[in-house]
């Protein structure tokens, strides 16, 4: 693949995407960064539906959409028709060829093309499939809710997430646009990684089945301790047994910080002129602290006020007191830090430009920076991998796109 480097972890591993939206695309992105050939297979004329959702970067009359460019790198395109049994037969070839096929369709579309679990198996006993879903898909795990749809906001909420982000008197919030999907791909690649390494020992490829719910009731493990230790249901916005903790406003901006403990709270009640709280019956310990969460509030509001953003962050840090800024997406692009740590990685797309995106940790000593292969054209690459990886003759691929069961850019 133009752009891939040599010794990184995943060079030589093939992976087949049946993937749309944001879950299953993150995932194959963090693979295709570690260095693994990703095809990803879309609808012929359409594609991904984050093609034509915006905004977009245009050039010369040439859209792209945002979403689409930020999890589409150092990928492949083939355009093709599964509903059709010769695009079906495509997608076989793929499977027997791949090491990894990654899906996050509509729960049941792989069995209704006949590509199941089992079938991928009798075809490719080492190919690692991984599922991902909103409640999950191996027999036997499905329960009740197996073949529901879902998107993001529907996984924090049923995790208890969304109960816990926002304010008393305020409903229910959600935490940023596509968490749970991120997170998924995350934990799904994660996931395939544990399988490839096995398949290492044993020969086998076996299923990972990511279901959003488990994945974001795992993120959510400090409910579950808490109820199930101390039977504590905690509301949002009514902090129980650790605090200060937020943000809080200087004169330009925002400063969040956490103090976990009362030595932490000893500094701050020191540096911010009240050395007496660090005794004070309503601020001796952190469920006094958040019982008394007003009057804490009113003296940090107090003393911040009358500091800069920058300027708080600094005296809290040096007084060890970790703390940082709010950033806004402005912020983040002058950060010296994201700097330093390469985490804006440049992409010269040759039809609307040169764009930053987000790189994918973590970082390795003994591996390169991530490929910078802009995403491809809806089936950029459908006549080269069928006739130079699945042996299909010109003469086939020409008659597959007269049929329309594939698309070539």
């Amino acid at each position: 693949m133009t752009g891939s480097s040599p010794n990184r972890p995943l060079d030589g591993i093939r992976v087949v995407g049946l993937e749309q939206y944001m879950a299953g695309p993150y995932c194959t992105l963090l693979l295709a960064d570690a260095g693994a050939e990703v095809i990803k297979i879309e609808r012929p004329g359409v594609g991904d539906p984050r093609r034509s959702m915006p905004p977009f970067a245009e050039k010369d009359g040439v859209k792209k959409a945002a979403g689409f460019m930020g999890y589409n790198r150092n990928k492949k395109s083939v355009a093709l028709d599964m509903s059709k049994p010769e695009g079906r037969e495509v997608l076989r070839r793929l499977a027997e060829a791949a090491d990894v096929l990654v899906d996050n369709l509509r729960p049941g579309a792989m069995d209704r093309m006949g590509m199941g679990y089992d079938t991928l198996n009798e075809l490719n006993a080492r190919l690692v499939y991984a599922s991902i879903s909103g409640f999950g898909r191996q027999p036997g795990f499905e329960g009740p809710y197996g073949d529901r749809p879902a998107f993001d906001i529907v996984s924090e909420a049923m995790s208890g997430v969304m109960n816990l982000v926002g304010f008393e008197d305020k409903p229910p919030s959600w935490t940023i646009y596509g968490l749970a999907d991120v997170y998924s791909g995350m934990v799904t690649a994660f996931g395939v990684m544990q399988a490839l390494f096995q398949r290492e020992r044993t020969g086998q490829g076996q299923w990972v089945d990511s279901a959003m719910y488990d994945n974001m009731l795992g993120l959510n493990e400090a409910m579950i301790a808490l109820y199930s230790v101390a039977g504590q249901s905690n509301q949002r916005g009514v902090p129980k047994n650790v605090y200060p903790r937020g943000a809080y406003q200087t004169k330009d901006g925002y400063v969040a910080l956490n103090v976990p403990d009362n030595r932490i709270w000893q500094r701050l009640a020191e540096m911010s002129g009240h050395p007496e709280l660090a005794d004070d019956e309503r601020t001796k310990d952190g469920v006094a602290r958040s019982t008394n969460k007003d009057f804490v509030d009113g003296i940090l509001e107090n003393w911040l006020a009358g500091l800069g953003r920058d300027e708080a962050v600094d005296i809290l840090n040096n007084g060890g007191v970790p703390a940082g800024p709010v950033n806004t997406a402005e912020d983040v692009f002058n950060c010296p830090q994201v700097e330093a740590r390469e985490m804006l990685l440049p992409i010269s797309d040759p039809e609307v430009g040169d764009y930053a995106f987000a790189r994918t940790p973590p970082r390795l000593s003994g591996s390169p920076m991530p490929p910078v292969d802009a995403p491809p054209r809806l089936g950029q690459h459908t006549r080269p991998v069928l006739e130079d990886m699945l042996g299909y003759s010109t003469a086939e691929v020409d008659k597959l796109i007269d049929q329309g069961i594939v698309e070539a850019a």
